[in-house]
């Protein structure tokens, strides 16, 4: 079930016939923003399910990797520093890629139509959604923290926020992205294996799992990661669980991750505005 948009719109000039309406962008962010997190806060088992699998992933596979400290071409740091930081960049991956699903059961609820009808600028309609799946990363990977903690995670504060930063950032990239197949496809099961199809690759040669580094891994796996955007975003994250904010990886990560909101933005907001034509 979907609930009605609430919208308030202020006249341009009310004593004049024929006066247009006119709504602002940002409350236009706001109104889609505020209707998107009710329906989420409504049905929080998505929520859960998506902090599952990386809580899983830090209890079984956290404890092996301090096995691998010291091992020519690991990166520095304790273990934690390296597995957290990539771990909630999985998290920010899996969590938003499959935000277009929801989309998917509104446009067939007729909720988009409606929406298409209305002055809400079309931008909007994409950023409240987006605002709303980085609002629900952030308040993911500070559980996930938590828990690294008591798993013997150690970081500085300014660090682990600007990773959880990252990883909101790049989550509402991906969910830029799902919404716009979503609008392509309009339908799950030909978005469920194009999504997996993608996704699969990404993570693996992004490094969450283990470190493809030089000296670590096979100099083809390596330069092939290198094509990844999403294993400098890893980097990044990584650099900033160690405080290093001078680092290479950390600014080329933070410039990419910037790069991939905008284009995700773009790409996705001409989508919304094709929809609506």
């Amino acid at each position: 079930m979907t609930a009605n948009l609430p919208m308030t719109l202020t006249p341009v000039a009310p004593g004049l016939p024929g006066a247009e309406l006119r709504s602002t962008v940002g409350r236009d962010v706001r109104l889609v923003f505020g209707r998107a997190l009710m329906l989420t806060l409504r049905n929080p088992v998505w929520l859960i399910m998506g902090l599952a699998q990386p809580l899983l992933y830090l209890v079984f596979f956290g404890p092996l990797l301090k096995n691998l400290a010291g091992v020519p071409g690991f990166p520095p740091g304790d273990p934690w520093q390296v597995f957290v930081p990539a771990i909630m960049v999985m998290l920010g991956l899996f969590g938003s890629a499959f935000a277009g699903f929801g989309l998917i059961q509104e446009w067939r609820d007729g909720v988009i139509e409606r929406m298409r009808v209305t002055p809400l600028s079309r931008f909007a309609l994409l950023a409240g959604r987006v605002l709303r799946d980085g609002v629900v990363l952030i308040a993911q990977s500070a559980l996930l923290i938590g828990a690294s903690l008591l798993l013997g995670l150690r970081a500085p504060a300014a660090g682990v926020l600007v990773g959880i930063l990252l990883v909101a950032s790049l989550g509402m990239t991906f969910a830029a992205a799902s919404y716009t197949v979503a609008l392509a496809v309009k339908t799950e099961d030909a978005m469920a294996p194009l999504i997996n199809g993608i996704l699969l690759p990404v993570m693996l040669l992004s490094g969450i799992m283990l470190p493809i580094t030089r000296g670590f891994a096979p100099d083809w796996l390596y330069w092939l990661s290198r094509c990844n955007p999403v294993a400098y975003v890893v980097d990044a994250a990584r650099a900033a669980f160690l405080g290093d904010f001078t680092s290479w990886h950390f600014w080329t990560g933070t410039v990419i991750t910037v790069a991939m909101v905008a284009a995700g933005l773009a790409v996705s907001t001409r989508a919304f505005a094709r929809q609506s034509t």
